[in-house]
């Protein structure tokens, strides 16, 4: 799926959207997920052992929890891009494919830099003392190690994109609220075309946040249910 959607973004012909910029990177992000924490846990859960070099184990795990952060944070930067335009409109006329680009950079150099620890706690280690057989295990120092870790990966790939999604999603449906409130007030178009501005943020009418911005924004709600389901 992910791979059928770069292939029809990079077919077209079309200038690339914000939206389309930012569901390229995160398919991207998809396939270091598929390849690098789907296809390497399918490989060990039939070797039974990881069989390779200490090294490689380190740059898997590392690439295991990189790309979740990567999915994770690139969805709630695209949430994040569609809070912009539809409650603060004014904004999106700045530089705003500058910002898209800035936005997903920093999300990628995020992940890498998030997922640094995976070097210092996994490593190909003998299983027990004397046994010989080796694996890709995470070794803690202190006893409350592996809490803490599995702690910091929930509360960091899981609790917080989540409250940051319901939050960015609480105030644009507040804002298209507003929109729709507004928009029953007018009877004619001609007393929407005089009162065009919507807020004091607003640059467009209540027809074109209905029909162009809200598109987006039900397709970057239906990715997110998806995620958090």
């Amino acid at each position: 799926g992910n791979v059928s959607v770069l292939l029809a973004m990079y077919n077209t012909k079309k200038k690339m959207s914000r939206m389309h910029l930012f569901i390229k990177h995160l398919s991207l992000a998809d396939l270091v997920v598929a390849f690098f924490q789907v296809l390497p846990q399918l490989c060990w859960e039939i070797t039974f052992r990881f069989y390779g070099p200490d090294f490689l184990c380190r740059i898997v795990k590392h690439l295991q929890v990189m790309g979740m952060f990567a999915s994770t944070y690139m969805m709630v930067m695209m949430t994040l891009d569609r809070y912009i335009a539809i409650c603060h409109p004014l904004k999106t006329l700045q530089q705003s494919t500058r910002r898209s680009y800035i936005m997903i950079i920093s999300t990628w150099i995020c992940s890498l830099v998030l997922s640094c620890s995976q070097y210092f706690i996994f490593s190909l280690s003998e299983i027990q003392n004397g046994s010989g057989v080796y694996d890709c295990w995470a070794r803690f120092i202190e006893p409350w190690g592996a809490r803490a870790y599995i702690t910091w990966i929930t509360v960091g790939i899981f609790l917080v994109p989540v409250v940051l999604l319901m939050m960015c999603y609480g105030f644009i449906c507040h804002s298209i609220w507003k929109n729709i409130k507004y928009k029953k007030r007018k009877t004619t178009a001609g007393a929407a075309s005089r009162n065009g501005l919507i807020g004091k943020n607003s640059v467009s009418s209540v027809t074109t946040i209905s029909r162009a911005k809200l598109r987006t924004v039900k397709m970057t709600f239906v990715i997110v249910l998806a995620y958090i389901v």
